[in-house]
């Protein structure tokens, strides 16, 4: 019986590992995408670093903003953004156009972002989740 229960245990550990080695594998494939996305379409105002532009555009780094509010963060990406934003403490009001991105790309750049810098996400964006976001908007 003790041999059946730890063959058990080793099964069920195996499983839980490579699920979440899977997961860790989706999630490197869809930053390094992100991090390609981020570069053309994001770097220009919010750095390198995503440290930003103090005063004039707000950094992606160690941001409560980004990181408070995944939906948020999808529809900022899908319809643009623009009046007052309160980031780490410091007010901005610029106009962030619409990125243009499919769906796909809005997860990538998202999970780059929310996984670089100090960020750290709690769950992976999907393309499912910004498709689900996308039609909240119609």
């Amino acid at each position: 019986m003790k041999r059946i229960k730890f063959t058990f245990a080793l099964l069920l550990l195996f499983f839980v590992s490579t699920a979440f080695t899977t997961q860790d594998d989706a999630l490197k494939q869809s930053m390094e995408r992100g991090a390609g996305e981020y570069q053309g379409v994001c770097l220009a105002c919010h750095m390198d670093s995503g440290q930003g532009i103090a005063g004039v555009f707000p950094p992606l780094a160690k941001s409560d903003y980004l990181m408070a509010d995944t939906d948020r963060a999808i529809k900022s990406l899908i319809q643009g953004l623009q009046g007052e934003i309160v980031v780490n403490g410091s007010k901005y009001n610029q106009v962030m156009p619409a990125s243009g991105l499919d769906d796909q790309a809005i997860a990538d750049v998202l999970n780059y972002v929310m996984n670089s810098w100090g960020n750290e996400a709690e769950a992976m964006v999907t393309k499912k989740k910004v498709a689900e976001v996308r039609a909240s908007l119609k």
